[in-house]
């Protein structure tokens, strides 16, 4: 028979290293967790990241950054984080809010407290809008509950049903609460080329008129993207109550990119490859590219979006 001290002192032995196992400092290691209450943002690693990686977007960095580091750091916000990020494709729209992501979950698109929504793929028929609505608000309400810092990012939301996205309205809004769930700590955001050629008309306006790029300001563009998102029927924004009752706190330009822009990302690239970056290929996958307007030939009509399919042509260089 076991004598009564070594049984107690197995007891004790098994109860501490379950609780050492089990204590999130050491279980986080292994495992995902949610961010702690009050856990901030790495400001000096995100900047860094933005200045390194993402070209030709004074504006988009700028308001991006100073809404996340100020949303991070208020303890008590009164509601979600909301941006919606519209321009061209190319323009870097994914790129920031996959940087974004990774630095609210380092495992960036693979958390599982990050979930991407892709219009054509998830909200496809246009009959089933009453169905998407309803499992949009189960699924949302679902994580937040698991995770109150969970990230969603909504793509192509220009070719989202209208309708559909006031499905969040109310996760959205300042409430404490809805249905026992506070959603205040949630960031949402919304990509769309829609807007885009705004965005582009004001750039050549800018550039016509002698300014510099880095002098558009938010104040230039945003006013006329907000309305014009709302009164575009080819927007998941148009007519939208998120819109109506000013619930997307930044609507974030993302401009067209320049000759200079395509080289970076072109330089960007090689680098992640592991190549040595040649000027001369550079050049030459800039050229590449189709510019606009036709007879100044300023700005890539895609952005970087085919930089990785022109290199692999050069890669025998």
């Amino acid at each position: 028979a076991l004598e009564p001290l070594s049984v107690g002192l197995a007891i004790g032995v098994a109860s501490a290293l379950t609780g050492y196992l089990s204590h999130p400092r050491f279980y986080c290691n292994y495992v995902e967790c949610c961010p702690r209450a009050g856990q901030r943002l790495n400001a000096t690693a995100l900047k860094a990241q933005l200045d390194d990686r993402l070209f030709g977007q004074h504006l988009a960095k700028d308001v991006v950054l100073k809404a996340v580091l100020g949303f991070s750091n208020n303890p008590s916000p009164k509601k979600p984080l909301m941006l919606s990020l519209h321009g061209w494709a190319g323009t870097g729209k994914n790129f920031l809010s996959q940087i974004l992501a990774e630095h609210v979950h380092p495992a960036g698109l693979r958390s599982k407290f990050v979930h991407l929504f892709l219009a054509t793929l998830h909200f496809p028929h246009h009959d089933q809008v009453k169905l998407y609505k309803e499992q949009l608000q189960n699924w949302i309400r679902g994580n937040v509950s698991a995770c109150p810092s969970s990230v969603f990012i909504f793509d192509e939301m220009d070719k989202m049903h209208p309708g559909v996205i006031d499905a969040i309205k109310p996760f959205l809004d300042y409430y404490e609460e809805v249905d026992g769930v506070s959603y205040r700590k949630a960031i949402f955001i919304f990509l769309s080329n829609a807007g885009g050629d705004l965005i582009n008309k004001a750039a050549l306006d800018f550039w016509t008129s002698g300014k510099r790029r880095e002098d558009i300001q938010l104040k230039d563009l945003e006013p006329l993207l907000s309305v014009g998102v709302f009164n575009n029927k080819n927007s998941g924004l148009w007519h939208s109550s998120i819109i109506d009752r000013n619930l997307i706190d930044y609507f974030v330009p993302f401009l067209p990119l320049e000759h200079k822009h395509v080289k970076m990302c072109v330089r960007a690239e090689m680098t992640a490859r592991g190549y040595v970056v040649d000027e001369k290929i550079v050049q030459a996958v800039a050229d590449e590219m189709t510019y606009f307007p036709k007879e100044q030939k300023i700005y890539s009509d895609k952005g970087c979006k085919t930089v990785q399919a022109k290199l692999d042509i050069h890669e025998d260089l």
